[in-house]
């Protein structure tokens, strides 16, 4: 695709990584197969190709209307058009790119961006976040459906294991997750923990910085980026006498995909660049990490590896299949421990989720939702299970199905008693 940015973007770090990513689409349009909202809209404007189109007039100096914000904000950013498409054109940086000049150029209305605010200014505060979610549940009958909704009951953390192990982990704690579901990373340390894995946490470390970054708030997700490598580097470096973790374990994918982005998004950073380079390579997603204990899995599995004990329905969600391009890790290492795993129809598809999308377009959000319930439904299975807090949130809202992450599945198939409560 032949471009002429215009002078404002031009030679800058944004503009030569823009014209690079427009050079590479050939206009072939297999993107619009599977892109979720141009299948629910059928308006080419709403497709991956529609939007680069759209981008690239506004890169290249023509005039930005509201029309233009409405059609970037209305993508999911679920990035399923890189998976298809046979050129390598990197649509989700072009996005990021394209929205930061029209949030510049378009003003918002005032509702509109007090809810933005407060989206980008309270999520990533886990202490101010988890303490709002205790007080939500206690007063969840005054408060409206759609809030309500996101208030999914909690299951006790149980135990966090306190074995010393010669093999060390460092997990993120992240910002919404230990509020809304603490048993997804408790689940984590307990199954590394009877693999000889000892998971902790840097308590330094929050929010992986993709909230704000995705909402137009470039460098305060660049700051929450920066703040994160400086609470992992001591467990990285051996700096200050701290323990040496191995390997830095995301249990929800849509971190995994951030952080395995800072490489990337902090190499204009003199201070951090190689820093940044060093916490992407060492970012693993929790399944790429059990997918290496196979057979001890199996191992522990004993018996109920034969018999498939648990039955459940897998979602993978967009942040891992196309923003990592992890497909079949966890299904793997589930069914090695006796699960029996059905992917839905149009399994490559987003629930709607993706991050604040679900609040910001509830409507869209809702049929996507809607639309992938049914195919899970359709696999018969009693449960559902996702690798991502916001896929398992949005999901459960919308059945009386229990949805879980994986991880609380293979736990359950390792050791079917519950948790012990701390």
């Amino acid at each position: 695709m032949q471009t002429n940015l215009a002078d404002f973007i031009k030679n800058t770090r944004d503009g030569d990584e823009a014209e690079a990513i427009l050079r590479a689409c050939v206009h072939c349009g297999f993107c619009t197969a599977t892109c979720p909202t141009y299948q629910l809209l059928g308006d080419e404007l709403d497709g991956p190709r529609g939007r680069i189109y759209l981008i690239k007039q506004v890169l290249e100096g023509a005039p930005v209307t509201d029309k233009t914000q409405l059609h970037l904000d209305r993508c999911l950013t679920c990035r399923s058009c890189e998976s298809t498409c046979p050129s390598g054109v990197r649509y989700g940086r072009l996005a990021d790119i394209g929205r930061k000049v029209v949030e510049q150029k378009v003003p918002r209305a005032l509702p509109e961006r007090i809810k933005r605010y407060v989206l980008k200014e309270t999520l990533p505060r886990r202490w101010l976040f988890t303490p709002a979610v205790k007080l939500g549940r206690l007063v969840r009958p005054l408060l409206s459906k759609d809030l309500q909704d996101k208030l999914v009951p909690a299951r006790p953390a149980g135990t966090w294991p306190q074995r010393a192990h010669a093999r060390r982990m460092l997990v993120l704690q992240g910002c919404v997750q230990p509020g809304l579901a603490p048993s997804i990373n408790a689940a984590a340390a307990r199954v590394l923990d009877a693999l000889g894995v000892a998971l902790y946490a840097a308590p330094e470390a929050g929010c992986c910085g993709a909230l704000r970054y995705h909402l137009n708030d470039h460098d305060g997700g660049l700051d929450d980026m920066r703040r994160n490598i400086d609470a992992w580097w001591p467990h990285v470096s051996g700096e200050h006498g701290a323990p040496h973790a191995e390997a830095i374990v995301m249990t929800a994918s849509g971190c995994g995909a951030s952080v395995k982005e800072y490489g990337h998004l902090l190499a204009h950073d003199p201070a951090y660049a190689a820093r940044a380079q060093r916490i992407s390579a060492m970012t693993l997603d929790l399944s790429e990490v059990l997918a290496g204990f196979e057979e001890q899995v199996r191992e522990l599995a004993g018996q109920r590896q034969a018999t498939g004990g648990d039955r459940i329905a897998y979602h993978p969600p967009c942040t891992l299949q196309h923003g990592q391009q992890i497909r079949g890790k966890a299904e793997q290492v589930l069914r090695a421990a006796g699960v029996n795993v059905s992917l839905c129809a149009d399994s490559h598809l987003c629930c709607g989720s993706a991050g604040t999308y679900s609040m910001l377009q509830p409507e869209m959000a809702a049929q996507l939702r809607a639309r992938k319930l049914a195919a899970l439904d359709d696999t018969g299975a009693p449960a559902y299970a996702t690798a991502n807090i916001g896929c398992q949130v949005h999901l459960q809202a919308g059945t009386d199905k229990p949805v879980l992450h994986w991880i609380e599945v293979l736990e359950h198939a390792l050791n079917p008693a519950p948790p012990t409560c701390s």
